[in-house]
């Protein structure tokens, strides 16, 4: 079960990276995960909740958005989304089409994270 140090290295990635917000809390990190990743979505969720436990990111939800594979096509130039991952043919022409533009991505798209409230400017009150 490779997703758990897929999980692990986003929790450190994202620790990294909210360190430079001191006191603020992650409330969601958002993931691009193409078709071709290899990756189990229900697999990595589950070690997400594991990876999470007794970090600074406890608590954090992870949304997943699942990318479709698309193809360049030479023949008719011109991409087009894959109905699926076992046949790499142009759904316009049907041709081969083996110039992959999306589908392999394993990134993280966008990290939510919450202020801690003294760090949030009050208004002035008056005297």
């Amino acid at each position: 079960m490779h997703e758990l140090s897929i999980a692990t290295s986003i929790v450190e990635a994202v620790t990294e990276t909210a360190a430079a917000y001191p006191g603020a809390h992650v409330k969601e990190v958002r993931l691009r995960l193409g078709a071709l990743a290899s990756v189990v979505e229900d697999s990595l969720r589950f070690c997400w909740d594991l990876a999470i436990e007794d970090t600074p990111l406890a608590g954090a939800a992870l949304t997943v958005v699942t990318l479709p594979v698309v193809v360049h096509c030479d023949a008719c130039n011109a991409d087009s989304e894959l109905d699926g991952v076992q046949s790499f043919r142009c759904s316009r022409c049907g041709e081969l089409a083996s110039d992959l533009r999306q589908g392999r991505e394993l990134e993280i798209e966008s990290i939510e994270i919450e202020e801690p409230e003294s760090a949030v400017e009050q208004p002035a009150q008056e005297k």
